[in-house]
């Protein structure tokens, strides 16, 4: 028999959650017995609960509504862009000209910005940490410091500045080594890790993270002096076959590499750094067949979106929530610990820790 009851530690981070109506009551109690009879006893079904959005920030905007939605990224809970670059869902032109805003209060407002480029043939937003990036085909990129109040124009794929907001250390693309980000370019380092496949590399405080997937098997290695030397992490055996490994960084610190399916749609293979040097195999028993996307939200909880619904797992266990989102909802997590979902219509924002979060919708309409 499985026993679905949580572990006290994951029971006491989840009960601020269930208080607040944030998560589902994920410790499902046994039915109630009805009393003996001679008669059938009928019951209304209890219909399932469903958690609203907190509050709408709803905001229109002077685009004629001939415009597709816009593309909308946010870099922490306040700051946020929007580009809107297609009209009638066809390619961006001259009869198409592509318009920039801009929030700094979590998309209570929005400003516009003076796109650099606005007339091209493909328009892409990027934001990180400190860096606006605008790529405008065939003309290159436009990358501002500024928040959008200067550009600067390079040819540059990918811009260095865009590069340098990734982190200090990255796997360099084409190489397929880790490089060190010394303020103008990646450096590979003169001692690479022995990890076959290499895709990925991640770092918490002094530790240093590399992994990546050969022959449907994961490998890692772990660095504690900035990559001057590297040792080898034996990753557990698993049920099923690793295309692509990524280390992926909780917002509390907690490193976890997950294992992408072959077919990319299956649910991953996911393990947590247990220290010093080992990982530990996280079973997600009772999981959906595939999984869109999963986003570490801290304290050893991963949430989940896909066709099955939204969930977290927790304890080796897999939970279904009653988060206000959809399995179309990609998630990912901003700087300061933010549950960025965005949807196809919409983003929603999930401020707070763990699972009790408080959600934000943040919608842009044209005139």
């Amino acid at each position: 028999m499985i026993d679905r009851r949580l572990p006290p530690a994951v029971a006491v981070l989840l009960v601020p959650a269930l208080a607040a109506c944030s998560i589902g009551d994920v410790r499902r109690p046994p039915p109630t017995r009805a009393p003996a009879s001679h008669r059938p006893v009928s019951t209304a079904p209890t219909p399932p609960r469903v958690i609203d959005i907190d509050e709408v920030r709803r905001v229109r905007v002077a685009v004629p509504q001939r415009y597709d939605r816009p593309f909308v990224e946010f870099v922490d809970a306040d700051h946020g862009y929007a580009l809107f670059a297609a009209c009638d869902s066809r390619p961006p032109g001259r009869s198409c000209s592509a318009h920039l805003y801009s929030t700094l209060d979590g998309g209570r407002s929005w400003q516009p910005l003076p796109h650099p480029r606005p007339v091209a043939e493909d328009q892409q937003l990027y934001a990180a940490p400190g860096v606006l990036a605008l790529l405008a085909e065939p003309y290159g990129w436009y990358t501002s410091t500024d928040d959008g109040a200067s550009f600067t124009h390079t040819t540059t794929d990918p811009p260095p500045v865009l590069v340098g907001a990734r982190g200090r250390f990255q796997v360099i693309e084409g190489l397929g080594e880790v490089g060190e980000w010394d303020g103008r370019r990646l450096r590979p380092l003169a001692t690479q890790p022995s990890v076959p496949g290499l895709k990925t590399v991640g770092q918490d405080g002094d530790l240093l993270v590399a992994a990546g997937a050969a022959g449907e098997r994961p490998y890692a290695a772990i660095s504690r002096d900035q990559g001057r030397t590297w040792r080898a992490t034996p990753v557990p055996a698993l049920d099923g076959e690793v295309g692509v490994l990524r280390v992926m960084l909780a917002p509390d610190g907690g490193m976890w590499l997950v294992g992408e399916r072959p077919d990319r749609t299956g649910f991953p293979a996911l393990w947590r750094f247990a220290g010093p040097a080992s990982w530990e195999r996280v079973r997600a028993d009772g999981h959906p067949a595939q999984a869109r996307s999963v986003a570490p939200i801290g304290a050893g909880l991963l949430a989940v979106t896909g066709p099955g619904g939204v969930g977290v797992v927790a304890g080796n266990r897999y939970y279904r929530v009653d988060w206000p989102l959809t399995a179309d909802h990609y998630l990912t997590v901003l700087a300061d610990g933010t549950i960025a979902a965005r949807g196809p219509d919409d983003v929603i924002l999930g401020t707070g820790w763990t699972a009790n979060r408080r959600w934000i919708k943040v919608v842009l309409d044209g005139d």
